[in-house]
């Protein structure tokens, strides 16, 4: 089994470089309030979004309080919600009865304004990955503003990105790219992508050449040093609890590997499901959302803090729901098809301890070199592969840690014991600070140490080549 995202696995043309990462516990968020009013009944909102975890999250909200407000986002059981308050009373309510849940995709979201339509259900239209959600796919609530009525957008108020209207509560959580908002002008999901002529996937195209209105902007979000720059070329949004490490190369045209929020029992996951923690006393283990059957990966893993355990490897797709509860990755139950490296040095393979490399703590980074061309699999310390590991020996396998039973689709995970271990992947973009800087053979990846030649880092781009 292979889990990919939304977006192509092919070559598209167009290449969206980077995203934003929005952590909710930190109740990051970017805002901006226009000088003067542009269209307030005519406008349209584009943007892709991985989500990371469910519940009631904004996209995009205008106004100056919580009684008169204009929403876009999502409810607490992930369905798109958008509607507008005046004097603390809804005025207007569109919500679909579906659910978005998939935390390893990226979808494209498109909210069409035009008041001034006579018909009503022409007035606000909703586009998913290119296919416009109607009454008969799937509204769960359907009141349409009056005629002429107009929204809190476009307004000399408040605008803010991935936060509530009073700064706080429903922040969201996950991955935004491409996020364009289009004063005087409702477009359809043509004006932002397109369907793949050989796949039939949607996927991005290049809006560098719409008109903006008065108050539109573009966030591509390329400069890391201002996440907030508006490309359009109006005033950039600034950053709230956003620094530059947010910046993230998983995008809606190359989607990475981060840990699945979806399998049972998972550990706690933050800042794009890449951190890992535990509020319980008891092993919990993240899987990845990527498999791979052939071909040569790696990732890195920091150890932010070491408490009582951790433990680094991989694992067979078809046992991540039993390692998810109160197990490690190297435990018995798992078909001998979970292989781990402990904290205490010893390598684990059926709930089974053999000595193999050193010992590792806070600040150290574990890599993991999984060699499926040859079923080994190898891990460093702080770049230096243990018990004298030679990736690139290919059949030999010197110094791997394991044989990997063969036939199997594999990803990356990590186990934590107690609520003081905190762990931190880095599949190719991390969420901490870097401070080499290597890429693997294609290019992509920033990690703390040089990949090994032919290893690549797990992502949609290499899979098409590699996978």
């Amino acid at each position: 089994m292979i889990i990919l995202g939304t977006n192509s696995i092919k070559e598209t043309g167009f290449n969206v470089a980077n995203s934003c990462r929005f952590n909710d516990d930190d109740a990051a968020y970017l805002h901006k309030t226009p000088s003067g009013a542009g269209n307030r009944q005519k406008f349209t909102l584009s943007c892709w979004l991985k989500k990371s975890s469910g519940g009631t999250e904004e996209i995009l909200v205008a106004g100056v309080n919580n009684t008169n407000y204009t929403r876009i986002g999502f409810e607490g059981g992930d369905e798109l919600k958008l509607f507008g308050a005046a004097s603390s009373s809804t005025v207007w309510e569109i919500q679909t009865s579906a659910k978005f849940q998939d935390f390893s995709a990226w979808y494209n979201f498109v909210f069409a304004f035009d008041t001034t339509q006579g018909t009503a259900s022409d007035r606000i239209k909703i586009y998913v990955n290119g296919v416009r959600v109607t009454p008969s796919s799937g509204f769960g609530d359907e009141t349409y503003p009056s005629q002429n009525y107009s929204t809190n957008i476009n307004y000399t108020e408040k605008h803010r990105v991935g936060i509530q209207v009073n700064d706080s509560g429903g922040a969201y959580d996950g991955y935004m790219s491409e996020v364009v908002l289009i004063d005087n002008a409702q477009l359809d999901a043509t004006s932002f992508g397109e369907f793949d002529s050989d796949s039939g996937i949607w996927k991005p195209i290049d809006v560098s050449g719409l008109t903006a209105g008065t108050n539109g902007f573009y966030l591509d979000f390329e400069d890391s040093s201002n996440l907030g720059n508006d490309v359009f070329g109006g005033t950039d949004l600034t950053e709230v609890n956003l620094a530059a490490t947010d910046q993230s190369t998983d995008t809606c045209t190359n989607n990475g590997n981060v840990h699945n929020a979806l399998i049972k029992d998972t550990p706690t996951l933050s800042e794009g499901n890449l951190n890992v923690t535990t509020s319980t006393s008891g092993w919990e283990t993240a899987t990845g959302t990527i498999g791979v059957n052939t071909s040569k990966w790696y990732c890195e893993y920091k150890v932010i803090n070491k408490g009582s355990s951790a433990m680094f490897g991989v694992i067979a797709m078809t046992e991540i729901n039993a390692v998810a509860s109160g197990k490690h990755i190297g435990y018995s139950s798992l078909n001998s098809l979970g292989y781990g490296y402990n904290h205490n040095g010893s390598k684990y393979n059926n709930d089974t301890a053999a000595s193999y490399g050193d010992s590792y703590t806070t600040g150290d980074i574990i890599g993991i070199a999984l060699d499926l061309d040859n079923h080994k699999l190898y891990f460093s310390k702080n770049g230096v592969f243990q018990n004298s590991g030679v990736p690139t020996s290919g059949s030999t396998g010197t110094g791997s840690a394991y044989n990997l039973t063969t036939g199997y689709y594999y990803t990356f995970g990590c186990s934590v014991h107690s609520s003081s271990d905190q762990m931190s992947a880095n599949f190719g973009s991390p969420s901490f600070a870097i401070s080499s800087g290597n890429t693997d053979g294609n290019g992509y990846g920033n990690f703390e140490y040089a990949v090994p030649s032919g290893y690549y880092s797990l992502n949609t781009k290499n899979l098409s080549e590699f996978g």
